[in-house]
């Protein structure tokens, strides 16, 4: 059976903390960033954990 191979796409997005969790940024942070407030754009910015409902899927993304 061939090796599985980590989706690059994905890792690229998401790093793994120390604990195992999966942290992300946001998107559209400087996507028209001129019609949000800035506390939309200082939240944004934020990175925050991926939900728990998503791990399984997502941690096979990564193995390889």
């Amino acid at each position: 059976m061939p090796k599985m191979k980590t989706k690059k796409t994905f890792a690229k997005r998401v790093k793994v903390t120390g604990t195992g969790k999966l942290r992300k940024y946001s998107n559209y942070v400087s996507h028209f960033a001129t019609n949000k407030t800035h506390k939309q754009l200082k939240h944004l910015h934020k990175p925050s954990l991926l939900d728990k409902s998503d791990y399984k899927r997502d941690r096979d993304l990564l193995q390889g």
